[in-house]
């Protein structure tokens, strides 16, 4: 298994959002390229880029520190965050980023999505955002009808790169992933999944890779301190 450290953007700078909520918000770095040399120095080779922005705009917003961000050449990126449409995929991929992650979009036009997925065989990341069993859209700010089992593995007959599955009554808690079903996701689906929400703590890292997962997405824990980034890709190695 391997870690994920993330940023999350709005205006360039790093913040964090309590449950997705944009009321809830908590600044760090306001370098996000300084930020990630520090996730480089450490032994990251992956970061996850939510552009907060852009889930509610439904286009790519920070695409500058994203750029900025790409050109040190030293980490695989995967960017979320309204990616609705080909153009902006096609965007970001040509600032250097290596998957994209599309979670609206998916569920309202799932049509496009499947295309999508083919046209970039490998490089599009599935963004599972639930409440529960129920998938949530729009930015988190809308929930769809659409059990999360099932959709996933509709989508899972495609050629993406990942599912990765946020609990959002978790997201920015600190109080641990839902370990239940993200099992229940990696044993529904032959794709690799990937845990996001609630990692806090090295026994959280060890609880998801004891389930099968592929990577584990940290955030808010980097930066209140309650996980070293450096232990934590040593324990997921483990």
């Amino acid at each position: 298994m391997y870690i994920i450290p993330a940023i999350d953007l709005i205006e360039g700078q790093c913040v964090r959002l309590i449950q997705g909520r944009y009321d809830r918000r908590i600044n760090y770095q306001s370098d996000p390229v300084k930020q990630a040399e520090d996730f480089i120095a450490a032994g990251a080779g992956w970061l996850h880029i939510v552009d907060l922005e852009g889930a509610k705009a439904g286009k790519p917003v920070n695409t500058e520190a994203i750029a900025a961000i790409a050109q040190l050449g030293q980490l695989k990126i995967e960017v979320g965050g309204g990616l609705r449409d080909e153009l902006s995929l096609q965007q970001l991929f040509d600032i250097g980023i290596e998957r994209a992650i599309i979670g609206t979009k998916a569920v309202t036009d799932f049509e496009w999505f499947g295309r999508m997925a083919e046209k970039f065989s490998g490089k599009i990341v599935l963004g599972l955002d639930a409440r529960g069993s129920k998938i949530s859209t729009e930015g988190w700010l809308e929930d769809s009808s659409e059990p999360l089992l099932d959709f996933a593995r509709r989508a899972a007959q495609l050629p993406l790169a990942a599912i990765i599955y946020t609990d959002i009554t978790k997201d920015g808690m600190m109080t641990g992933p839902n370990i239940e079903r993200t099992k229940a996701l990696v044993e529904a689906v032959d794709i690799p999944v990937v845990a996001s929400g609630g990692v806090t703590t090295i026994a959280d890292i060890k609880n998801v890779a004891q389930i099968g997962a592929a990577a584990a997405i940290v955030g808010r824990s980097l930066y209140e301190g309650t996980i070293n980034l450096a232990d934590a890709i040593k324990a997921a190695k483990a």
